[in-house]
């Protein structure tokens, strides 16, 4: 499958972002898949907001495993980053995905306080 590369020769008036997911954190500190490629889908993952809908600071994780289902300090590409009362965070994550079985999860420290949105481009490889 192509790397990254391909994204490289992809000017920005040819990429056609997209909702990828989203998901409300349910409880506190357990994570939630955000997003998995299908198979035979390779995915760039621009950009995750984070919106905290309390009035309270909370906190929040992202994590990306490759291959599987481990979300800790091992896969973490953002461990407890404070996202202020009543605030959206705008973090940009630039991962490439190929492998159905990878998975990009989320969590918060506070139950039902962040919702959690992924935006990219997914390139259907059966089709080319």
């Amino acid at each position: 499958m192509p790397g990254p590369e391909l994204f490289i020769q992809r000017t920005a008036s040819q990429t056609q972002w997209q909702q990828l997911g989203q998901v409300q954190n349910v409880t506190a500190d357990a994570a939630s898949v955000l997003y998995a490629p299908n198979e035979g889908v390779s995915t760039f993952v621009k950009r995750v907001y984070v919106c905290n809908t309390t009035g309270a600071a909370a906190t929040c994780r992202i994590f990306h495993d490759e291959d599987g289902a481990t979300y800790s300090g091992l896969t973490a590409l953002y461990y407890d980053k404070t996202v202020p009362a009543n605030d959206t965070l705008a973090l940009d994550l630039d991962v490439y995905m190929n492998n159905s079985s990878g998975n990009l999860a989320v969590s918060g420290g506070t139950s039902t306080s962040l919702t959690f949105t992924a935006y990219g481009e997914e390139i259907n490889m059966r089709a080319r």
